[in-house]
């Protein structure tokens, strides 16, 4: 298999000399994640990934930056320049993923290389299970190519019963995602990552299972009486089932009863009905 720094090598660049750095922040609900800014591309990626709190970026010349997609893939954006002299964030500086003020902190000067730029957006690759090692010196690693796409944008939709996310990362899943979660009706699945808890319900209407999903995110219980009386959770969304075009109300009701049935989640679950 083809190696990261055999594609550095390729272009020139001796690893040596790059630290790889992977952006995945997931501590903020509700805000933005690293790979919407880069979707974005309005400059707020390149503020983030310049304001750090230690000196991580000492001993390189540059940092090859990644993102990580909803799919979970470790995502090449760029080849950054490390300007030698670090300066200190002006008060009143905002952190565009958290919203903090970070005045003090350390502000890098970073600029977008030349090198790589036919790689930005379409190579993927394997990081390993240091997910907590998020800077990495390049020579010491020898990171896999898993994937170069023919084009730059939004990984493809996973299909409905693949999908997975947590409601707080709805948040980051791609536009023509959420388009095709708008479209169809059908039974879902919530489940409490701390308690295993289920609860399995059903989505109709305009706004599909997308919808409904929405009003979790805004109210942390949906309306469900035995998520109210609990503390909200950061509940896992799966599909269970699609139903077809013509489904009606009762047979919605009939596919969300069975499934409640099969996965007992009145008996153990958060269904009270």
């Amino acid at each position: 298999m083809l190696s990261f720094n055999s594609v550095l090598r390729n272009e020139g660049v001796e690893p040596a000399l790059v630290k790889l750095v992977r952006h995945r922040d997931t501590r903020n609900t509700g805000r933005p994640t690293p790979y919407q800014l880069w979707l974005a591309n309005d400059g707020r990626l390149e503020l983030y990934q310049r304001i750090q709190k230690r000196d991580v970026f000492s001993g390189a010349k540059l940092i090859a930056s990644f993102v990580v997609t909803p799919l979970d893939e470790t995502l090449f954006v760029g080849l950054f320049s490390v300007d030698e002299r670090t300066e200190k964030a002006a008060s009143g500086l905002i952190d565009p993923v958290s919203g903090e003020h970070v005045g003090g902190l350390n502000l890098y000067g970073l600029s977008l290389a030349d090198a790589l730029a036919n790689y930005r957006g379409r190579l993927v690759i394997e990081w390993g299970p240091g997910y907590r090692s998020w800077v990495q010196v390049a020579k010491k690693q020898e990171k896999m190519v898993l994937e170069l796409r023919r084009s730059t944008g939004e990984p493809p939709f996973p299909g409905f019963l693949s999908f997975c996310e947590r409601l707080s990362q709805l948040v980051a899943v791609p536009s023509s995602w959420r388009t095709a979660l708008s479209s169809v009706s059908g039974v879902y699945l919530l489940t409490s990552p701390e308690t295993g808890r289920q609860y399995v319900g059903s989505a109709q209407g305009a706004g599909g299972f997308w919808g409904r999903w929405e009003e979790y995110v805004a109210s942390g219980h949906g309306g469900n009486r035995r998520m109210q009386g609990i503390p909200a959770a950061d509940y896992r969304v799966t599909i269970l089932e699609v139903a077809s075009s013509s489904a009606g109300p009762e047979a919605l009701a009939a596919m969300e009863s069975r499934w409640k049935r099969k996965l007992l989640s009145r008996v153990f679950g958060l269904n009270a009905n």
